[in-house]
């Protein structure tokens, strides 16, 4: 048994000060990173705490905002043309407006307002790049946008679902691994309408009840067990447990644009992967033909980054950076100003552009 005794003193029943993540609620997240939907009985033993615990703190970390899980289309159902990144500039004083505009685009998975040499960073999904097309045409019609970037992604190398807080023992992930059931498998088969539904409704939610979905749909539970288990495990489906990133100690992000010889690209993205603060690499179309979005303690640790980057990858050379200055909406959850969660616009790379 591991038990918490937070890094303030606090018991496992005690709630931590706001703006703060404690020990538990750290441990608790890096759990459901590795199993998502995980039943709280099998979380107890490794966790050291009982399960009515662990269930209350979950519902007080999801209904502030703290954290959440949601579900989205693994990478590997991901075909090229369907992911990119776009920079955008915009009017100076719009900046705030239009990513809030924006962030209720199911096509936007994420938006970030950042520093550098664009004024806002999305993340877009569509299902066809027939879609994507018409998805980033509609965005040079906005009057407040001055110019797009469009940088589609060919491969991506490592999925934020796959980045770990690191909260956990040796022994408390070994116990974990047994029950580990969110990660990126190899598909089967190619996301079908059924499929698609069920990631809406499990969008808002990841840990959804089967009895909460088949109330919803009208079908009867069996028929939702049987395919929410092939979807998920079939590698058609992502399950990730996110958290506000201030509050869990993650104080800067950024991403950045590099450049590698294209014989060295998939190397390269696969050594990227590697690196811990890595949470997403990705192989894109364009002279930047390698990205990375890191998650940073300070912003100080981004030179430290790239030393390592340049350490395992020789050939690297860092051509553009955007230094994340706040998430307005990430992977489908509206976040505030402290980066807790106030809402779900679920991503829908099917939905047709307005």
């Amino acid at each position: 048994m591991h038990g918490f005794a937070g890094p303030l003193g606090l018991k496992a029943g005690a709630t931590p000060p706001r703006g703060t993540l404690d020990e538990l609620d750290l441990a608790l997240v890096n759990a459901l990173q590795m199993a998502p939907r995980a039943p709280w009985a099998q979380l107890a033993r490794p966790l050291g705490v009982d399960a009515a615990t662990l269930s209350r703190r979950w519902s007080r970390l999801r209904d502030s905002g703290e954290a959440w899980v949601t579900c989205y289309a693994a990478p590997s159902q991901v075909t090229y043309g369907a992911l990119a990144l776009v920079e955008v500039s915009c009017v100076p004083q719009a900046r705030e407006a239009l990513a809030e505009q924006l962030a209720r685009h199911p096509q936007a998975m994420s938006v970030e307002l950042v520093a550098g040499s664009c004024d806002l960073l999305l993340t877009v999904a569509a299902a066809t790049m027939s879609l994507m097309s018409g998805y980033v045409l509609a965005l040079g019609r906005i009057e407040t946008v001055i110019a797009t970037r469009t940088h589609l992604v060919q491969r991506v190398h490592r999925d934020a679902s796959e980045w770990r807080m690191d909260s956990l023992s040796r022994d408390q992930r070994r116990d974990l691994a047994e029950t580990e059931d969110g990660g990126a498998r190899t598909a089967v088969a190619t996301l079908t309408p059924e499929d698609r539904v069920l990631l809406l409704a499990l969008a808002e939610d990841g840990r959804r009840s089967v009895t909460s979905i088949a109330a919803e749909l009208g079908r009867p539970e069996s028929t939702v067990r049987r395919s929410l288990h092939s979807l998920l495990q079939g590698g058609r489906a992502v399950l990730r447990c996110d958290a506000a990133h201030l509050y869990a100690g993650w104080r800067s992000s950024a991403t950045l644009w590099m450049a590698v010889p294209p014989a060295q690209l998939l190397a390269a993205g696969d050594e990227l992967s590697r690196l811990r603060s890595t949470r997403m690499a990705a192989s894109v179309s364009a002279e930047a033909n390698l990205l990375s979005v890191v998650w940073l303690h300070a912003l100080d640790d981004l030179a430290r980054y790239e030393v390592q980057a340049a350490a395992r990858i020789t050939s690297v050379r860092v051509l553009n950076r955007a230094v994340n200055l706040r998430w307005v909406k990430r992977m489908g959850r509206l976040l505030g100003d402290d980066g807790r969660s106030t809402g779900c616009v679920p991503v829908d790379p099917w939905h047709p552009i307005a």
